[in-house]
């Protein structure tokens, strides 16, 4: 069928359609954009939920290191307190230990007087009331520095933590380890050993020594 537009007009409808063309992208290239325009706003989504968590993470870090300091400082405080007491509590445990042996030869004092010979002697019994007065008000001194004196009873068994031996004799109708004689008496300062009680102990007998053989045999 034969065009009879005029040539001019056909010219300018051709140029109108490539302008069209040109300015109208095409559709695959339209969703590449919009993806590009997108992109952007997708990875600075992520980059802030990034920077939360890290100053999260941070935080938690930070209280955690803050917890164990302020538990650190509270353990030194106690520890220091527990030594500042203790400085008081056993200030005097030098001092308490000579007077400890002080209280020992006033107690063989009395021990070496025999009781006949006071009533004989009247100048004696002075001197002996004088010494066991000695004797008393200082042991009070030391009860009230909270130091106390451990006499063990004779048949007691003895126990390391407070007795020393110091000497064993193998007594009949005696068990091994029984206290058989006190010595000197033993001191505590406090809750601490000042000074162990030295004790003589029975020594396991042979019979007994045959029956724990024939139980073990």
């Amino acid at each position: 069928m034969q065009d009879n537009t005029h040539p001019k007009e056909r010219a300018e409808k051709m140029d109108n359609e490539n302008d069209k063309k040109q300015t109208t992208p095409p559709a695959d290239k339209a969703c590449e954009t919009e993806q590009s325009t997108a992109a952007p706003e997708g990875q600075e989504q992520r980059s802030d939920a990034e920077v939360l968590d890290a100053l999260m993470a941070e935080n938690a870090d930070l209280k955690d290191k803050m917890l164990r300091a302020l538990a650190e400082v509270e353990n030194i405080r106690r520890r220091s307190q527990k030594e500042r007491e203790d400085t008081a509590k056993y200030a005097v445990t030098s001092l308490a230990r000579e007077l400890a042996g002080v209280v020992d030869n006033l107690e063989r004092a009395l021990a070496a007087v025999p009781q006949e010979e006071l009533a004989k002697n009247p100048q004696l019994q002075n001197i002996y009331t004088g010494v066991e007065a000695t004797e008393k008000q200082l042991m009070r001194a030391l009860e009230n520095a909270q130091i106390s004196k451990i006499t063990p009873p004779l048949g007691e068994v003895f126990d390391p933590n407070f007795h020393e031996v110091m000497f064993e004799a193998e007594i009949p109708g005696k068990a091994g380890g029984e206290i058989i004689e006190v010595m000197e008496s033993g001191y505590l300062i406090h809750d601490r050993l000042l000074r162990p009680a030295r004790v003589g102990v029975a020594k396991r007998s042979s019979d007994n020594k045959a029956a724990e053989k024939g139980e073990n045999s």
